[in-house]
């Protein structure tokens, strides 16, 4: 089993457990490994301790989170946690892919991707010189899989591995990058109405969600949620595409392309970041 995988076991127990508070070392013993161990490893890989992860589930599952019909569902002030978004939301703009763009099917253009460990498990990302225009994590597909997905996508395009390249992406999206030369780009090939679902989802603050009903209603359209949803399910850019931060109306957390545990841990992993880890 790998690192990841007791992780996302571990955040399964905890989150089926909440109500029962379960202890470090039950946790632990859940996944085969002595509390020291198992501290060192969530810690080190969901970005935040076992104690301060169940603490924010308690109060999230505490909380009626669409009683109000707050705008965005930011983290309780007794949390210790900031409103702030994490650096890299300041950092991503997006550009749409235009109508000539479109029809030269990605002509002239050159894709280079690479696959990295991430502390949500192994991403594949595909960059060009206009930006990241793929994002996946490769448990939920085939790396075969996402270079054909690319290949469809930009079928003219020039396709070649660069790990050196991307890797300073990915370090940069999870704040590990010494520098950073302006915004990152995000290239994206969508409809109109799927770009533009997509821009509003890099509006919604770091630790803080929306559900379809809302991020509908903020776009104009609070009778469209089912087409904000399939927009969002469209998302060709995990993570840095925030769709995670999008939740059912009745406060679940919803499906998400790349699992529903990882949705969890992102959304825990952005909140704790906001504040300081337990």
């Amino acid at each position: 089993m790998s690192d990841y995988d007791r992780i996302a076991k571990a955040i399964d127990f905890i989150n089926q457990r909440v109500s029962q508070q379960p202890a470090l070392e039950e946790i632990a013993a859940h996944v085969h490994l002595s509390p020291f161990h198992f501290q060192r490893l969530f810690s080190r890989w969901a970005g935040v301790s076992p104690k301060r992860f169940l603490q924010v589930l308690t109060l999230e599952r505490g909380k009626q989170l669409l009683a109000h019909n707050d705008a965005v569902l930011a983290v309780a002030d007794s949390l210790g946690l900031s409103s702030a978004s994490r650096l890299y939301d300041h950092f991503v703009q997006l550009e749409a892919v235009t109508p000539g763009d479109y029809k030269q099917q990605g002509k002239g253009l050159h894709i280079e991707y690479g696959c990295h460990a991430t502390p949500f498990g192994t991403l594949f990302i595909a960059v060009s010189d206009r930006g990241v225009c793929r994002a996946a994590f490769l448990d939920h597909s085939s790396l075969q899989q996402e270079i054909a997905e690319l290949q469809h996508c930009w079928p003219l395009a020039t396709i070649s591995a660069n790990a050196t390249r991307t890797a300073e992406v990915v370090a940069g999206m999870f704040g590990h990058s010494a520098q950073r030369n302006g915004p990152l780009s995000l290239y994206v090939k969508g409809t109109n109405f799927q770009v533009t679902v997509w821009r509003a989802l890099l509006q919604i603050p770091a630790g803080s969600v929306l559900n379809y009903k809302q991020l509908a209603t903020q776009l104009g359209r609070p009778r469209s949620a089912r087409a904000v949803g399939n927009a969002i399910a469209a998302n060709p850019i995990a993570y840095l595409i925030p769709c995670h931060r999008v939740i059912q109306q009745t406060g679940a957390i919803g499906k998400y392309h790349w699992g529903p545990i990882r949705k969890q841990a992102i959304q825990v992993w952005e909140k704790a970041q906001s504040g300081k880890a337990g």
